[in-house]
């Protein structure tokens, strides 16, 4: 138990990926990398990160410039509908990449959170 009260006490300050990609929004304004009114600048953003760090991905297959496009397509189809973007890669080890991209104003799965730049 009181391990868990210490995790609950720091998770507003870390930037530990949370369970639910909503939670984002709980994490304070220095934690946020961007912000974007357009999916498609969401998205771009999300393939710099990827074409950034592809060369460094566990798996060969998630290095290819195609696997990144494709999932760039994707999240910004996600985002359009106002969902939440989260990718995580293993990286060489021990290392892992987290990059999400959480819709605010309100978010469609949590609307009672507020967004952290408002």
């Amino acid at each position: 138990m009181q391990r868990y009260r210490e995790v609950a006490t720091e998770f507003p300050t870390v930037d530990l990926p949370p369970l639910e990609i909503a939670y984002w929004l709980l994490k304070p304004r220095s934690l946020v990398r961007g912000t974007w009114d357009e999916p498609k600048e969401a998205a771009a953003w999300l393939g710099e990160q990827l074409t950034e760090h592809a060369h460094r991905f566990a798996c060969e297959q998630d290095q290819a410039v195609s696997r990144v496009g494709r999932l760039v397509d994707s999240a910004a189809e996600r985002l359009a509908t106002g969902a939440d973007v989260s990718y995580g890669f293993y990286l060489e080890r021990p290392s892992y990449l987290h990059l999400a991209v959480v819709t605010c104003s309100p978010n469609r799965s949590t609307p009672t959170l507020p967004c952290p730049l408002v």
